[in-house]
């Protein structure tokens, strides 16, 4: 099969491999190079590293116009294979592949259409989430089902680890889909529309705590914005960044929300919720290094019985 590869983050890298082993990838389109970092450096995407790396020609337009479209037609590309590209693919572009388009999204679809997948998954307190390769659709992740799998969450799951897990799962249930396709024995079912629910972009102001939140939604968010952006609150008009933390089993006594209890000498940092008790373990103070939760406490002066937010 002819594949023409489409995807940017290093999310999209294990789907490109994948294919490339099994079938002829004919051209990769990912996003232009963008400047980043303070000094504005000019950094290229991790699937475009992989395609040089592979010998496969990488395209990266600003826009999918039709002197583009054209020059894709030439290559005779038979299916398109997406993950994590970032746009919405026109009906004219599609048109292009005989076999049409297929695309990896990290959710059981479908639930959780949209850009932050894992992140609403987490957030949403569900016990488990999985991974669908649907067809391309005009319609924003509406696509007809060709293959899911469900995967069971555990306590240290993190929108990290979760990405990590996709990225290569994720592969090798597209290169899968791919294998049916060409050999005609590929089913398709469509989507519940009664049962579609929606994730928007993250933004770093997601990341405040809202200390009258139950420990557990907390706990959650931590895990959902891991590494990016982060969750945070306030200590003495300084941003306090919360780098680990779990649920204290402890039931937690009448108290101000957001109010550090005590340290428990097992567990961490000791901090009130709008119901139960969340134990830090590590922790960074604005324009500080990340601390544990031992050496935090030596360093930092009146931090129990201080109330965090603000």
């Amino acid at each position: 099969m002819r594949v023409f590869f489409a995807g940017t983050p290093e999310i999209a890298v294990p789907s490109l491999e994948k294919l490339a082993e099994r079938h002829e990838v004919v051209g990769v389109l990912t996003n232009p190079d963008r400047e980043c970092g303070r000094g504005r450096e000019i950094k290229c995407c991790q699937v475009k590293m992989k395609a040089d790396e592979l010998g496969i020609q990488t395209f990266q337009p600003e826009k999918l116009d039709e002197a583009f479209i054209e020059e894709i037609r030439a290559l005779e590309p038979e299916i398109l294979a997406v993950t994590a590209y970032g746009q919405i693919f026109r009906k004219n572009f599609i048109d292009i592949f005989p076999y049409g388009g297929l695309n990896v999204h990290p959710s059981m679809l479908p639930k959780f259409r949209g850009a932050s997948p894992i992140q609403s998954a987490l957030l949403s307190g569900d016990d488990e989430t999985g991974i669908s390769i649907q067809r391309l659709a005009l319609k924003m992740d509406s696509g007809a089902i060709l293959a899911q799998e469900q995967y069971v969450y555990s306590s240290d799951d993190t929108a990290e680890s979760l990405t990590v897990y996709f990225a290569k799962r994720g592969a090798e249930l597209l290169a899968e889909v791919v294998d049916k396709v060409e050999a005609g024995t590929a089913v398709e079912t469509q989507q519940d529309e009664s049962a579609v629910s929606y994730c928007s972009y993250i933004t770093k102001d997601d990341g405040l705590i809202d200390w009258t939140e139950p420990a557990s939604a907390i706990d959650r968010r931590l895990r959902a914005f891991t590494p990016w952006p982060g969750v945070y609150t306030f200590f003495s008009g300084k941003k306090l960044n919360i780098l680990e933390a779990e649920l204290y089993p402890q039931e937690d006594a009448e108290g101000e929300c957001g109010k550090v209890i005590r340290v428990d000498k097992k567990a961490g940092i000791l901090i009130q919720t709008g119901r139960g008790i969340l134990a830090v373990r590590m922790l960074q103070l604005q324009s500080k290094k990340a601390l544990d939760w031992k050496s935090f406490t030596n360093g930092v002066k009146d931090f129990t019985d201080a109330v965090l937010g603000g």
